[in-house]
């Protein structure tokens, strides 16, 4: 080592060292490339992990059903028995329900005064379900692809007579007597999920008729956000100050009404319109996301 060192100081002061030349440098040890050899024991060790867990899996699902199985069991030996007296459903909530739910709401149909007045808050969370799904259908399925629907099935529905003129008759109705099911529900049965449901199975029959195209300029992505957020932030703020004005002993600007008219039961017929928008177009953005991975 000496030596060379020596060598290559006598070479550089007499000008004959080139430092362009590639010069020897000591042997380094090289990672070992990866062979099928060191992958072995890898190997084996996730078929033992595999093996170990296809044998504790089995019994861990069955105590764990077992335990779930007994619990129910326990739970239902608790209840009290059908029609009895001492239930807790026979209480002085459903009484109240019955005896004066038309004069506190203004609602005719007992059920629409229970889930849009009584209970709204529970309506409003399945309604933030129904967004939820939707949202989460569309981050899994929206792309910025072609139409997943094949051209020539589409061009061949589009092009039958019987149901484009059949569509023509069904679709005005439909939307019709959807309108009318939801501005109905306070008064008979109906309201703004079974309404929401006819309009949204409306506007279905329709894409499936003629196409999204057209439908599109009506109702794109974008409308179809606007209008959702904007009926869910529509029911949640009327509720919000329909409670907080019942908590503090406040009069509210929404009255009950006569009962029976068509303008009465307070905020109901503002909530079922809400519920009725969500529910539509929940219905057709489902349908469009599966038939074509967009709304």
């Amino acid at each position: 080592m000496k030596h060379n060192l020596r060598r290559w100081l006598a070479q550089w002061d007499a000008g004959e060292l080139d430092f362009t030349a590639k010069t020897a440098s000591p042997e380094l040890p090289q990672p070992r490339a990866e062979t099928e050899w060191s992958k072995e024991p890898v190997r084996r060790l996730e078929r033992r992990q595999a093996a170990a867990f296809n044998r504790i899996y089995p019994v861990l699902a069955a105590i764990l059903c077992t335990v779930m199985i007994g619990f129910l069991f326990f739970t239902v030996s608790e209840l009290p028995a059908f029609g009895s007296s001492d239930s807790p459903a026979h209480n002085e909530v459903t009484k109240r329900y019955v005896e004066q739910g038309m004069a506190e709401t203004g609602a005719v149909n007992t059920v629409s005064g229970v889930i849009l007045d009584y209970r709204a808050f529970d309506t409003l969370g399945e309604s933030h379900v129904l967004f939820t799904a939707t949202t989460a259908v569309l981050i899994l399925l929206l792309t910025a692809q072609e139409e997943a629907e094949p051209k020539q099935q589409r061009e061949i529905m589009q092009r039958d007579p019987i149901l484009r003129q059949t569509a023509k008759i069904v679709v005005p109705l439909a939307m019709l007597f959807g309108i009318y099911v939801i501005f109905n529900g306070h008064l008979g049965p109906g309201g703004g999920f079974a309404g929401g449901s006819v309009i949204g199975g409306a506007l279905i029959l329709y894409v499936v008729s003629f196409g999204f195209e057209r439908l599109e300029k009506l109702l794109n992505l974008k409308t179809f956000r606007i209008i959702v957020l904007c009926a869910l932030c529509f029911y949640s703020l009327s509720k919000c100050y329909s409670f907080f004005c019942g908590a503090n002993g406040l009069e509210t600007i929404f009255s009950a009404g006569t009962p029976g008219r068509i303008f009465s039961a307070g905020l109901i017929l503002p909530l079922n319109i809400a519920v009725g928008i969500v529910v539509a177009c929940t219905m057709y953005g489902f349908y469009s996301l599966f038939r074509r991975g967009r709304i």
